[in-house]
């Protein structure tokens, strides 16, 4: 029996210290995101270790788990983050296949118009090369922004950084990636402007 679903991930949590069983409830609310975000940076097979994993860390620290942060996305996702970078050389390898083949499997799963498939896969090259020649902590910022859809202080947290550090990672990221992307229109990575919920 998980806890119930109207309270905040941190009530989750405490509870789960006493009823190890309700940390369930913060499994099905942020699983299937972690899974997505992994499987977009490793692939599906990965993604499944990845979300496991991230999970299974997550339950164990669960006692250090700052209380006063309702939303655990951001820890659930710097979690994950951390297991991706101790897998970076095969993240590396994928995106270097990919900037060479421009084949994006799971990209193509959610690319539906044939219109938009074409622009995408013109993209893929130039992005998966120039997300591959970014540092790690560069591509961490730039993907949680990106694919997890994380606030600039989601980000800082899920990395533990300062956001300034934030800023300047992703403001060095964007100009690597559009600088590779040239006149192609960057369908597979947001704008990245500044936005007032990510300040």
């Amino acid at each position: 029996m998980t806890g119930p679903p109207g309270k905040d991930d941190a009530t989750v949590i405490a509870a789960s210290l006493d009823r190890p069983e309700d940390f369930a409830e913060l499994y099905n609310r942020h699983a299937a995101d972690i899974h997505r975000y992994a499987a977009r940076r490793l692939g599906d097979a990965a993604a499944d270790d990845i979300t496991a994993d991230t999970f299974l860390a997550a339950f164990r620290a669960r006692s250090r788990y700052d209380l006063t942060r309702a939303n655990a996305r951001p820890w659930l996702y710097g979690i994950a983050a951390n297991l991706i970078g101790k897998q970076r050389r095969a993240e590396i390898r994928a995106l270097n296949a990919l900037a060479r083949t421009g084949r994006d499997p799971v990209a193509e799963s959610w690319v539906d118009h044939a219109d938009d498939r074409v622009t995408a896969q013109a993209a893929h090259r130039p992005l998966a090369g120039a997300l591959a020649s970014l540092s790690g902590g560069d591509r961490h910022v730039l993907l949680l922004v990106a694919w997890a859809d994380l606030t600039y202080q989601e980000v800082a947290e899920a990395l533990s950084i300062p956001v300034g550090t934030v800023r300047s990672r992703l403001n060095r990221a964007r100009k690597k990636v559009r600088a590779a992307l040239g006149d192609c229109d960057p369908t597979l990575v947001r704008d990245f402007a500044p936005e007032a919920s990510h300040g």
